[in-house]
C-alpha cells in the first residue's frame, strides 16, 4: 500500500515547498506533490493509500551520520547496535556508519567483519554502514574487505587507546594508498602524531584533574603534523582521503592547499568542537574528554568560520560512548583524571539540535544543515545515489521536526547506552518528531520505537579490485 506525506514544509532541491511525498511499499519516493490539487486527486483515486500529514513540521531526508563507534561484539557495555540505533532514530538520523573500533574484534579483516555483521542482524533500527580498519600488518586485508562492502578505511596516526588497534606509520599508509589506489574505496585518517613537544608542557606537579592539563599534553601540533603527512601523501596518490573530527583551526591552509593542488581530501569536524570551548570545561568533568581535544573559544569560532568558507565539508557526532567506570565519572581515588580517563563523546541522538541551536547566530539555513548534516556525509559514504535526497527514485529517509521547538537534554530521554554527556541540562533548538526509514516511520513522539527495520549496508564489488594487489 502506498503512503502520502504530507506537510506544509518540505525540504526539496534547496527549498521549501508546500506538498506530499508518495512513497510506494517498497519504500521508494515514487512522486512529490507540488501543485494544488494533487492530493485530493491522489485521495480520490487512490482509496486505500495511507495519508500521513505532519502539518507545520518540516520533512526533510533523513539525516547520515558518517562517524559512530558502536563497540558490538566485545564492549558492548560501551555501546550495541541496538541502542546507538535507536538513539539515532531518535535524533533524525535514518544512516550511520559504524566505525572499526572499538569492538573486539576490530574490523580489520572480513572475518572480523562478518564477526561484525551477523551480531547486528536484526538489532537495527536505522541503516548502518560499516567501515574497515586499516592497522600494521593488515594490508593483504584490504582488497577484500573492500569487496566484501566496507565503505572505506580508518587508521589512527597515534596510539588509539586499545591494543587491538595499533597506529600505522608513514611507510604502513603509503603502502595502504598503493593498494587502494583505483578501488573507489577511501583511507580516513585520526589526524595526531606524537611529536617532540607532545607532553612538554606538562609534568607531574600539573593538577591532572583540570582540563588544562590534558589540553596542553595534545598541543594543535599533533594535528599539524598529521596533516601534513596526509597532505604530502594524498598528492603521489589517485585515492579518496578524509580528515575525521578535525579540531584545531590551524590545520586548515594547508589542507586548502592540498586540495587546490588537486588532492581528493574531505574534512569533518564534530558538534563538541563546534558547541563547547576549553575555558567552560569544569574541573574533574571527564566527560568532555575526547581526543583530538577541544581547544579555546576562538578556534571554535574560527571552526564556524571554515564551515561557511566550505573548507569543512560536513559536520558529524564522533559518537564514542564508554561506561563511567572508564571515564573515570565514578568515586574514587582517579575521579576527574583527565589523564586516565578514557577519550569519547556521546552524541549521536543530539546531532541535529545542537547544530541548529548555533545556526541562526551563525547565519547557517536549512540548505546548510542538509548539506553538512545530510548529503556530504552520504556523499562520503557512497550513497548519495539513493539517500540524502527527497527526490523520485530515491529511498523514502526522512526526518520530521519541528525548528522552533526547544528542549533540555536530560537522561530520562537519551536513548544511546550510557547516559553521560557533557551536554546534560543544555538547553536545545530543533526537536525531532518523527524518523521514517523507507516509507516505515520507526521512531515518533519522543518514545514510540517500531521493531529494528534497518539494514545493513554492504556495497559488495567485482573481483576486479584484486588486480590492484
Amino acid at each position: 500500500m502506498d503512503t502520502l506525506f504530507v506537510s506544509k514544509r518540505i525540504f526539496v532541491d534547496g527549498e521549501l515547498i508546500e506538498g506530499a511525498i508518495l512513497v510506494s511499499d517498497q519504500g521508494k519516493i515514487t512522486d512529490i506533490f507540488t501543485k494544488p490539487g494533487q492530493v485530493n486527486s491522489w485521495i480520490y483515486q487512490n482509496g486505500s493509500g495511507e495519508i500521513v500529514d505532519y502539518g507545520d513540521l518540516i520533512i526533510m531526508p533523513g539525516l547520515v551520520d558518517s562517524h559512530v563507534h558502536i563497540n558490538e561484539p566485545g564492549r558492548s557495555e560501551w555501546e550495541g547496535f541496538a541502542t546507538a540505533t535507536k538513539a539515532a532514530a531518535a535524533g533524525g538520523f535514518t544512516t550511520i556508519a559504524d566505525m572499526p573500533l572499538n569492538s573486539i574484534p576490530p574490523t580489520t579483516t572480513v572475518e572480523n567483519l562478518k564477526a561484525k555483521t551477523s551480531v547486528a542482524h536484526g538489532k537495527v533500527f536505522v541503516d548502518v554502514a560499516f567501515w574497515g580498519g586499516l592497522i600494521p600488518g593488515n594490508a593483504s586485508s584490504l582488497l577484500p574487505l573492500v569487496q566484501n562492502g566496507v565503505i572505506g578505511f580508518k587508521c589512527f596516526l597515534c596510539p588509539s587507546g586499545v591494543p587491538e588497534f595499533p597506529h600505522v606509520d608513514e611507510e604502513q599508509v603509503e603502502e595502504a594508498l598503493k593498494i587502494l589506489e583505483g578501488t573507489q574505496s577511501l583511507l580516513a585518517f585520526h589526524a595526531e602524531v606524537e611529536c617532540p613537544s607532545h607532553g612538554s608542557t606538562v609534568n607531574e606537579a600539573d593538577n591532572p584533574r583540570k582540563y588544562t592539563t590534558y589540553l596542553n599534553s595534545r598541543p594543535s601540533e599533533m594535528e599539524i603534523k598529521a596533516i601534513d603527512m596526509v597532505t604530502r601523501l594524498t598528492a603521489k596518490y589517485n585515492v579518496r582521503t578524509h580528515i575525521v573530527h578535525l579540531s584545531s583551526a590551524q590545520s586548515l591552509p594547508m589542507i586548502n592547499v592540498a586540495r587546490m593542488n588537486g588532492a581528493r581530501l574531505t574534512v569533518e569536524t564534530c558538534h563538541h568542537y563546534l558547541t563547547l570551548s576549553a575555558e567552560e570545561v569544569p574541573d574533574a568533568h571527564t566527560e568532555y574528554k575526547c581526543a583530538p581535544p577541544i581547544r579555546s573559544a576562538e578556534n571554535r569560532q574560527k571552526l564556524w568560520d571554515a564551515i561557511r568558507s566550505g573548507e569543512i565539508d560536513m559536520v558529524v557526532s564522533d559518537h564514542s560512548p564508554s561506561t563511567p567506570g572508564i571515564k573515570l565519572l565514578t568515586y574514587g581515588k582517579t575521579r576527574g583524571d583527565f589523564m586516565r580517563a578514557w577519550g569519547g563523546i556521546s552524541s549521536v541522538q543530539f546531532g541535529l539540535s545542537l547544530f541548529w541551536t548555533h545556526c541562526q547566530s551563525e547565519g547557517f539555513t536549512l540548505a546548510d544543515v542538509h548539506r553538512l548534516l545530510c548529503q556530504e556525509p552520504a556523499k562520503l559514504l557512497g550513497i548519495d545515489g539513493y539517500k540524502g535526497r527527497i527526490a523520485i527514485g530515491y529511498d523514502a529517509d526522512l526526518c520530521v521536526w519541528d525548528p522552533d521547538a526547544s528542549f533540555s537534554i536530560t537522561s530520562d530521554i537519551i536513548h544511546f547506552q550510557n547516559k553521560a554527556n557533557p551536554y546534560m541540562g543544555r538547553v536545545v533548538r530543533g526537536k525531532v518528531h518523527a524518523t521514517i526509514l523507507r516509507g516505515q516511520v520507526v521512531f515518533q513522539d519522543g518514545e514510540r520505537f517500531t521493531n529494528p527495520m534497518g539494514k545493513l549496508i554492504l556495497k559488495k564489488t567485482a573481483k576486479r579490485a584484486v588486480q590492484f594487489q
